[in-house]
């Protein structure tokens, strides 16, 4: 089922609404769909550099659009919606997990879960059940995917297709480092 999913969403990347496509996978993934908007990005980005920047707004203000209906779904659906939807990826676990820290970190884990390949569907869902504030869930949530997808705007931009076969095999890889990185940072400065 997933490959075709992932066939239907590539065909997408090559029609003449390439771009309306894209706003809708990136809104459905981010509270239920399960391939991620880059499948799309990265084709639409290689075959029309000029357009990164535009294709990765469009997958940015899609995706936060679409945060804010998981976490609708976790405030009000959770037991019609979003239990199927966390059961259906096996992520309950990562729900338990996430509700167990989130008091702890908050902000932390919609950021982080933005960037890397973590479902961000698990984060908008559980935010909404665990009522987390809005404006600093969706504060969150636009520099998340922000710098997710204007970052692979910028590398597919510069680079062009070398750079396709990393972003879409490390890309992951390198984001978990980076917010190893920066939490580690503020880490330092706070105790230091």
């Amino acid at each position: 089922m997933i490959r075709s999913l992932y066939n239907w969403t590539m065909s997408l990347a090559r029609g003449p609404h390439a771009l309306w496509a894209l706003a809708l996978v990136s809104f459905i993934e981010s509270s239920v769909f399960p391939i991620p908007p880059d499948v799309l990005m990265i084709p639409m980005i290689i075959a029309r550099p000029n357009k990164a920047f535009l294709i990765a707004a469009v997958a940015t203000v899609s995706s936060v659009l679409g945060a804010l209906l998981g976490y609708f779904i976790g405030y009000a659906l959770f037991d019609l919606i979003g239990e199927p939807v966390l059961a259906f990826y096996g992520k309950m676990h990562a729900f338990d997990d996430f509700a167990a820290r989130f008091d702890q970190y908050g902000v932390w884990a919609v950021l982080i879960a933005g960037v890397t390949p973590f479902p961000f569907k698990v984060i908008t869902i559980a935010s909404g059940v665990l009522q987390f504030q809005l404006v600093p869930f969706l504060i969150s949530a636009i520099i998340a995917r922000g710098l997710r997808f204007f970052i692979v705007a910028g590398l597919l931009w510069k680079f062009g297709t070398p750079i396709r076969d990393f972003i879409e095999k490390r890309l992951g890889l390198v984001f978990i480092v980076f917010c190893v990185v920066l939490i580690g940072g503020f880490y330092l400065v706070k105790y230091l």
